[in-house]
């Protein structure tokens, strides 16, 4: 009976912990005040309307992020009459509003791209790589999803199309008010973030 009553605390030990650790990886996004590459500023606020916004983490000259694009754009248009805002935000330090533009110009970006100064989304989310997508109730400030869009796109591999749909699946999900499984979902492949402490 002893033997039982410790395995019964160790399994709760063991689960409270994933359990901790599952919010540690979807944590809440702070509100913000960031500017796009065309000068318009973005806050919360300004996805109030929208059920969802979905954000994708973006970096100049990133192969991966570059590459990944138009998964992004088929996820846009298949949710286009969802209530569903696509936006980016660019975390890299070396990359300024000028180079977004650019990179945003030459590639037919035409998504909105947030200069995040300071790196004050990075760092609130856990941000590490480009081309990470998050899924968040922009009234409640909850992130629902984070991770790639599909299995596409792997380091040094790309297969012909994906078997696997992360970012449409966990959409579905929530439209229909579940919790997307996190378990199921593997880390972004993607350009390096470095991250500076102020």
């Amino acid at each position: 009976m002893k033997l039982l009553g410790k395995l019964f605390i160790s399994c709760a030990i063991v689960f409270a912990s994933m359990s901790a650790l599952a919010n540690e990886w979807l944590r809440t996004i702070p509100d913000f005040e960031l500017t796009d590459q065309l000068g318009a500023v973005h806050t919360l606020d300004t996805y109030k309307d929208y059920d969802y916004v979905v954000f994708y983490v973006q970096g100049v000259g990133c192969p991966i992020a570059r590459i990944a694009l138009p998964n992004y754009r088929e996820v846009r248009a298949e949710y286009a009459d969802k209530n569903i805002a696509f936006s980016m935000f660019n975390s890299n330090i070396q990359d300024s509003l000028p180079r977004i533009a650019k990179e945003a110009d030459e590639f037919g970006i035409d998504f909105p791209i947030m200069k995040d100064e300071g790196q004050k989304l990075a760092k609130a989310l856990g941000v590490e790589r480009t081309a990470e997508v998050f899924i968040v109730n922009p009234r409640t400030q909850e992130v629902l999803f984070r991770g790639p869009i599909n299995d596409q796109l792997g380091y040094e591999t790309q297969r012909v199309s994906a078997s696997e749909h992360y970012l449409k699946d966990a959409l579905d999900t929530v439209l229909a008010g579940g919790v997307v499984n996190m378990d199921d979902v593997p880390d972004s492949k993607g350009c390096l973030i470095a991250i500076f402490d102020t």
